[in-house]
């Protein structure tokens, strides 16, 4: 009698570790799944590492990596709330254009005060925004059209506003906005100490986020990582922002910019993910008509995201006429494009209901990181258009394959 409970106790045992192999192994497939755009990330910025000699990762160059893509990563930020709810908005540079003409007219010309342009800017991107949501949600004007006629209409607003002329300089402190830095308040001489203490406190944040978030998963019963996979993925992640910000810290430290965007991603992630608001969003994205049907005000929630879209286009102006430290009637060239690149690279869908703030982000590093690696290796504007059409359409293809597979 015992000989054959001994053998199913044996058998239901060797069965549970069975199983816990192969739960094991679906969640390093899922994880990987999940993080193939940060993954491609890694190995194209290791390429580039390599073929420009080690230059891409010297803290100069991160530094510069940060300052040239900002006004992008913010623009990826709006557009991925517009492609969610089923939307495209192609206005996003011409408005980016036209607010930073009216703020060097406006600092330049008749010496207006940085913050009060700041803010006269930032609420005529919302103006912009509630004109262009208007024609989309309640008249039903597609997003396209309404944002081509867009386009066209604030590229040559802001060429009859400036009269074909740049206006420069700006004052040093509009400048700072994107080429300054946070100060050392503990003066470390070569070693920007403050920079290195947080980016100790991020890791620690990070990892008391985590640990809270696996513990609440565990007490409502949902699956998580084993320990050993959970202590891994913090223990890297904590590693990355050390090394991230040790390097930013042997150069100036961290650019301001990087806060505003630090700013901007934590915030758009919590309202995406942890509000009603953001709920709604993916609705009415996943499904329109079953999102009206079930109450939400489908109208009200495309025209503010339109609205928000604005502003953030309008920032990202501001950004970019501070870096530049001149308006110009070019300026915002191409800069949707390069938005709508972002979010599909980084898993956006193209009809709506999917997508991430992290992914948007994920997708402009890759193009930024591109882009610079590129010029480092001196290729012509030419091929780096062709070589960055091709990647785009071969990580969407990735992803798209990927996703299918785990379905």
């Amino acid at each position: 009698m015992e000989a054959p409970m001994r053998k199913a106790v044996h058998r239901s045992s060797g069965q549970s570790v069975e199983n816990q192999r192969l739960s094991i192994g679906q969640m390093i497939k899922n994880n990987m799944r999940s993080s193939s755009m940060v993954i491609a990330l890694i190995l194209i910025m290791l390429l580039f590492q390599v073929l420009t000699g080690g230059i891409l990762l010297r803290p100069l160059n991160i530094t510069n990596l940060i300052l040239q893509n900002s006004y992008i990563l913010v623009l990826a930020v709006g557009m991925m709330l517009v492609i969610i709810t089923g939307h495209i908005d192609l206005s996003v540079g011409s408005v980016a254009a036209f607010v930073g003409a009216l703020a060097g007219i406006l600092m330049v010309q008749h010496h207006a005060s940085v913050w009060l342009t700041m803010l006269i800017c930032l609420l005529l991107g919302a103006l912009i925004g509630a004109w262009q949501g208007f024609w989309v949600a309640y008249v039903k004007i597609p997003s396209f059209i309404v944002t081509l006629a867009g386009m066209l209409l604030f590229r040559g607003l802001t060429m009859v506003i400036l009269e074909g002329q740049s206006i420069a300089p700006f004052p040093k402190t509009f400048q700072n906005m994107s080429s300054g830095f946070l100060p050392d308040v503990f003066h470390g001489g070569e070693i920007h100490l403050f920079t290195i203490v947080i980016g100790v406190a991020a890791s620690l944040l990070f990892i008391v986020l985590e640990w809270r978030k696996r513990n609440s998963q565990k007490k409502y019963g949902f699956a998580v990582n084993p320990a050993p996979m959970f202590a891994l993925k913090l223990a890297a992640i904590a590693a990355v922002i050390m090394i991230f910000t040790y390097i930013l810290a042997t150069y100036e430290g961290i650019p301001t910019i990087l806060v505003i965007l630090a700013a901007l991603i934590i915030a758009y992630s919590f309202v995406a993910n942890r509000t009603v608001v953001g709920r709604h969003i993916y609705a009415i994205g996943g499904n329109e008509k079953a999102a009206q049907l079930s109450g939400i005000k489908t109208k009200r929630v495309t025209f503010w995201v339109f609205v928000n879209m604005g502003v953030l286009a309008a920032l990202s102006g501001l950004i970019f006429a501070a870096r530049l430290n001149a308006a110009t009637p070019k300026a915002g060239n191409l800069f949707e494009l390069d938005a709508i690149a972002a979010c599909f690279i980084g898993g956006a869908s193209a009809y709506g209901g999917v997508g991430t703030i992290g992914g948007a982000i994920i997708g402009g590093l890759v193009m930024g990181v591109m882009n610079n690696g590129m010029s480092l290796l001196g290729l012509g504007i030419d091929w780096q258009q062709a070589i960055k059409g091709l990647v785009l359409l071969i990580a969407v293809a990735f992803d798209i394959y990927n996703k299918n597979k785990a379905s």
